[in-house]
C-alpha cells in the first residue's frame, strides 16, 4: 500500500502481494546490467535502483511531486495498482501496454537464450537438416533467428564450417569411445561415386554385450583419387580402421562382389595365408616349412640378392585387412539377375520370356519418358507403374508385382485398356499366367533379401537359415508351376554356386545354432548341425582362458601349471553349451544365462551378412552432396554426413 508522508522527499509503496502475477525474471540480467525491468512502461515510469528484493521505481505522472513506488522483481503489479489510484486516466493505455508486451513474452521472451544455445541450435538445423553451410548468411534465414531472438549474432558460412569441423571431432571420439568398450567389431564397405567423384564409405557395426542390441555408427566417407585398385581400397581401410582404433578388433568386414574388393582381401586378408604367394603371385609356388630342409643341411652357399627388388616387392603384408564376408543381398540379386537369364536356355520358356516382357517393357519405357502416358496409367488403375532400376534390388520383381495388383484389383481389363491407350501389344491369357508363376517363383528370393538386408535386426546368424528356407521355398513354388520351372532351376543352381562355400562354413553354422530362435531346427543335414557344434565346443573355453593365456610361458612348468585351469573352464563351457542346446525358451535374453555361450554367440553373431547399411550411407550422402552443392569440399561434406548418421551418439554441445 501507498503511505504518502507529509513534506517528505518521495512517497514510498511497498511490494503488496496481487493475484494478477506476471513472470518478467526472464528478461533480466545480473542486477548491475538493468536499465529498467519493464521498457515498455517507460513513458509511465523511470528505474531508480534495487532495494532488497524490490525495485525502486519513480513515477513519472507524478511529475513534479516525486513519487518512489517499491515493485516485485517479478511482477509490476504495484505499478499498476499505482495507476488504478493516482491516474485513471492514464489505466487503459498501461493495460494496452501490458497486454501487448504480456503476449510477446510468454511466448517468445520467457528465459534468455545464450548465444551458445542460439549457436548450438543454428548447428543442429544445418547438420540435421541437411542445409548448405551458407544458409546462416542467407537475409530471410537472418530474419527469422532475428524475429525469436533479437539480440542474437548471426554467424557467417565460415565460422559455421569451425563449428561443424569441431562438432566433428567431438562425434568421432565418442564413436571411438563407444567402439573401445567393446570386444568385436564389424565393418561394411563400399565405393560410391557421384557429380564426377568417387568415396569410399565404411560403417561400423557391434552388439552391445548387456542389451544384445546391435548398434551402428558411420566411420567414414572419404573421397578416393584414381583407379579403384585393390592396394588403394586396402590402404583407405586399413586408415580408417586405425583412424577409430579397432583394426584387432574388426571380426568380419562385408563389400559387394566388386573384383577389386575381393582381391584386396585375398591379398591382404588374414583369413588368407598372405605369406604364401610365390614370386610369381601363385600360391602353390610358395615353399612349404620343411620343405627341402635335407637338402639345405650340410653346406652354406653365399647368395647375392637385388635389394630395391626385395624392398619394392609386394609380400602382402603392407596392410592387414579382416575376413571377408560376401554380401548376401547383392549374391541374391545377382542369382535374380545373372543366374535368372540362364533359364532363357530352355527354349520353350525363353520364347514366352521374350514375348511377355517384350510388352512389359514398352510399358515401363512409355511411361517412364511420357507424362501423359503415366497419367493415363493412374486414372485407369490409380496407380503408377515402376519401372525396373538395375542398381536396385528386386527392381524387376517389384515392377512384376506392381502389374499383377492392377490384375488382381482393376482386372486384366484394365491392363488391356492401358495397352490399347498406349499402343502396345495386348498381353494373352499365357502371358498374364507367366507374370503370375515369375512373381510366384521370384517372391521367396525378395522375401530373403529384406530379411538379410534389415540393419538392427539381422545378425550372422541369420544368413544360413534365410538360404536354406529359401531352398525349401523354391522346391515348393516349382511343383505346381507351368511355365517357369527352368526359372526355379536356375535360381536353385545359383544359390548353390555362390552361397554353397558358406553352408560349410562352421563359424556361420555355429552363429546360427547361436540364435535361440533357430538352434538347430533350421536344417535336417544332421552333420552340418555336428560341425558347428564341433566348432562351438573347440572355442567357447577361449574367452574364459584368456586370462591363463596371457600369464602363460613358454616353461613346460607353467604349461602344466595352467593344464588344469583350462581343462576345468572347457568343461564349464561344454556344461553351458549343453544347458543351452536343451533349453526350450526362444528369446534371446536366454544367452544371459549362459555367459560363455553368449560371449561366443556375440563374437559369431556381430558381423552383418550383408553391406545394405553402406547403401543407407550413400543414400544420405547423396541428400548432401547435391547438385546445388557440387563443388562443397570433401571433408566438410564427410563431416556433416557422419554428423547427420551418428546424431545417436553424438549430442552437440
Amino acid at each position: 500500500m501507498e503511505a504518502p508522508a507529509a513534506g517528505s522527499a518521495a512517497n514510498v509503496t511497498t511490494p503488496v502481494a496481487d493475484d494478477e502475477h506476471l513472470d518478467y525474471s526472464g528478461e533480466l540480467g545480473e542486477l548491475d546490467n538493468v536499465t529498467h525491468p519493464w521498457p515498455y512502461l517507460q513513458d509511465f515510469f523511470s528505474y531508480i535502483g534495487v532495494k532488497n528484493s524490490s525495485y525502486r521505481i519513480k513515477c513519472l505522472l507524478c511529475l513534479p511531486r516525486v513519487t518512489e513506488i517499491l515493485a516485485f522483481k517479478n511482477s509490476p503489479s504495484n505499478l499498476k495498482k499505482h495507476i488504478e489510484r493516482k491516474h485513471v486516466g492514464h489505466l487503459k493505455k498501461y493495460e494496452e501496454l501490458t497486454s501487448r508486451k504480456r503476449k510477446r513474452t510468454t511466448l517468445v521472451n520467457t528465459r534468455t537464450v545464450s548465444q551458445r544455445s542460439i549457436d548450438k541450435a543454428i548447428l543442429k538445423y544445418v547438420v540435421q537438416g541437411l542445409q548448405p553451410f551458407h544458409v546462416v548468411e542467407q537475409q530471410p534465414f537472418r530474419d527469422f533467428v532475428k524475429e525469436l531472438q533479437p539480440n542474437a549474432k548471426m554467424i557467417s558460412r565460415l565460422t559455421m564450417c569451425s563449428m561443424i569441423d569441431n562438432a566433428s571431432m567431438g562425434m568421432k571420439k565418442a564413436v571411438t569411445e563407444a567402439m573401445r568398450g567393446v570386444d568385436h567389431i564389424a565393418t561394411t564397405t563400399d565405393c560410391w561415386s557421384a557429380r564426377r567423384q568417387s568415396f569410399i564409405g565404411v560403417t561400423g557395426h557391434w552388439i552391445d554385450p548387456n542389451s544384445l542390441k546391435r548398434c551402428s555408427a558411420a566411420l567414414a566417407c572419404k573421397q578416393l583419387r584414381g583407379s579403384h585398385t585393390f592396394d588403394v581400397l586396402a590402404s583407405a581401410l586399413n586408415d580408417i580402421h586405425s583412424e577409430f582404433e579397432i583394426r584387432g578388433k574388426i571380426v568380419r568386414t562385408t563389400t559387394d562382389n566388386g573384383s577389386n574388393f575381393i582381391k584386396a582381401f585375398q591379398v591382404f586378408g588374414e583369413d588368407e595365408n598372405n605369406n604364401a604367394v610365390g614370386s610369381d603371385g601363385d600360391p602353390g609356388n610358395a615353399s612349404q616349412p620343411g620343405e627341402d630342409e635335407e637338402d639345405q643341411e650340410g653346406f652354406e652357399e653365399v647368395e647375392f640378392v637385388d635389394v630395391s627388388a626385395l624392398l619394392n616387392e609386394d609380400d602382402g603384408l603392407e596392410f592387414q585387412l579382416p575376413q571377408h564376408q560376401r554380401c548376401a543381398c547383392h549374391l541374391l540379386n545377382l542369382i535374380a539377375t545373372v543366374d535368372a537369364m540362364k533359364a532363357t536356355s530352355n527354349e520353350a520358356y525363353k520364347k514366352v520370356y521374350l514375348s511377355t516382357f517384350g510388352k512389359c517393357n514398352a510399358l515401363w519405357y512409355k511411361c517412364g519418358r511420357s507424362t501423359l502416358a503415366a497419367e493415363t496409367v493412374e486414372d485407369a488403375c490409380s496407380f503408377q507403374l515402376l519401372r525396373p532400376n538395375a542398381t536396385r534390388w528386386n527392381s524387376l520383381f517389384l515392377a512384376v508385382e506392381r502389374l499383377l495388383r492392377i490384375m488382381k484389383e482393376k482386372g486384366e481389363g484394365a491392363i488391356r485398356g492401358i495397352c490399347t491407350n498406349l499402343k502396345v501389344p495386348m498381353f494373352n491369357p499365357a502371358e498374364f499366367a507367366f507374370l503370375t508363376e515369375y512373381a510366384a517363383a521370384m517372391s521367396p528370393v525378395a522375401q530373403a533379401t529384406n530379411v538379410l538386408q534389415a540393419e538392427a535386426n539381422a545378425m550372422m546368424e541369420w544368413l544360413l537359415p534365410t538360404i536354406n528356407l529359401l531352398t525349401v521355398k523354391l522346391d515348393r513354388v516349382k511343383l505346381p508351376l507351368k511355365y517357369c520351372k527352368p526359372l526355379v532351376d536356375a535360381l536353385q543352381v545359383g544359390i548353390k554356386n555362390r552361397f554353397g562355400h558358406m553352408s560349410g562354413d562352421p563359424e556361420l553354422i555355429a552363429a546360427a545354432i547361436l540364435l535361440p530362435k533357430f538352434r538347430t531346427a533350421w536344417t535336417k543335414d544332421e552333420s552340418t548341425i555336428k560341425t558347428g557344434i564341433d566348432y562351438m565346443r573347440q572355442h567357447i573355453e577361449e574367452p574364459s582362458l584368456q586370462l591363463a593365456d596371457a600369464n602363460r610361458s613358454s616353461s613346460s612348468d607353467d604349461d602344466d601349471f595352467f593344464s588344469a585351469l583350462q581343462s576345468s573352464q572347457a568343461q564349464d563351457g561344454a556344461k553351458q553349451l549343453d544347458g543351452y542346446l536343451a533349453c526350450s525358451a526362444d528369446h534371446m535374453d536366454l544367452l544371459k544365462s549362459f555367459p560363455a555361450v553368449c560371449k561366443l554367440s556375440v563374437k559369431l553373431n556381430t558381423p552383418l551378412p550383408a553391406s545394405a547399411a553402406c547403401e543407407r550411407l550413400f543414400s544420405i550422402a547423396g541428400l548432401v552432396f547435391s547438385p546445388r552443392r557440387a563443388r562443397l569440399n570433401s571433408r566438410n561434406f564427410e563431416n556433416q554426413l557422419l554428423l547427420k548418421m551418428n546424431r545417436h551418439l553424438f549430442s552437440f554441445s
